[in-house]
């Protein structure tokens, strides 16, 4: 997984007035947990767009002014209101050694059956819990839906991998194809697609009705 590095300098004063005079001043005030204690730092509020304003998910290098540099993840975020602009924000120290929780966004690979065939892909789930080393954690997650025709469901046990765990239970859908009103007839090879070539897939029976019935 990419990383971000974000330049900190130590809070000595964590008063409202000083939090104020910071965020005036375009700062941001910060909070670093997962230490010994926490560390207040802030820093320019510019030099967190790479990593709020992206659909893309990175871990972040905090780097101090006595040079020292830490490892670390965004917790929490707090936005203004009215104005959208950043207010606080928490991050959380790790290790090499240590796994971390992220949220990973899932990326859909291929066109599916069902949608040449009329039906529209839903997805369930945008964004995939993952437990995993930092190093080990991707970008993104690939979710082969090439497979899936009218009334499949793609589940999270499709896109399992060795290097992380997924924090969903086995029965959580990523995606499904629904039927629409543009359903045409289904040709003989998508009838006959091995049914282990579609990984996690289930269909669904009352989905399939509807489709044999528009058909």
């Amino acid at each position: 997984m990419k990383s971000i590095t974000i330049k900190g300098s130590k809070r000595e004063s964590v008063g409202k007035k000083a939090t104020k005079a910071l965020r005036n001043a375009g700062q941001v005030p910060c909070v670093l947990y997962g230490g010994e204690k926490a560390l207040h730092f802030s820093a320019p509020e510019v030099s967190f767009n790479k990593l709020i304003y992206t659909p893309d998910v990175h871990t972040v290098v905090i780097e101090m002014e006595d040079g020292g540099a830490i490892n670390a993840v965004l917790q929490d975020i707090q936005f203004h209101p009215v104005t959208d602009n950043i207010l606080h924000m928490d991050f959380y120290e790790y290790g090499e050694k240590q796994e971390i929780s992220m949220e990973i966004p899932v990326h859909a690979e291929g066109v599916p059956k069902g949608v040449k065939n009329g039906g529209v892909l839903r997805f369930n789930l945008r964004r995939m819990r993952v437990r995993g080393l930092a190093k080990n954690l991707p970008d993104y997650i690939v979710a082969n839906v090439t497979p899936l025709k009218i009334g499949n469901k793609l589940y999270v046990t499709a896109v399992q991998h060795d290097d992380y765990t997924i924090l969903h239970p086995d029965n959580t859908v990523i995606c499904q194809v629904k039927t629409s009103r543009n359903i045409v007839e289904e040709d003989e090879d998508e009838n006959e697609v091995d049914a282990g070539d579609v990984p996690a897939i289930e269909v669904d029976d009352e989905g399939a009705a509807a489709a044999s019935n528009d058909a």
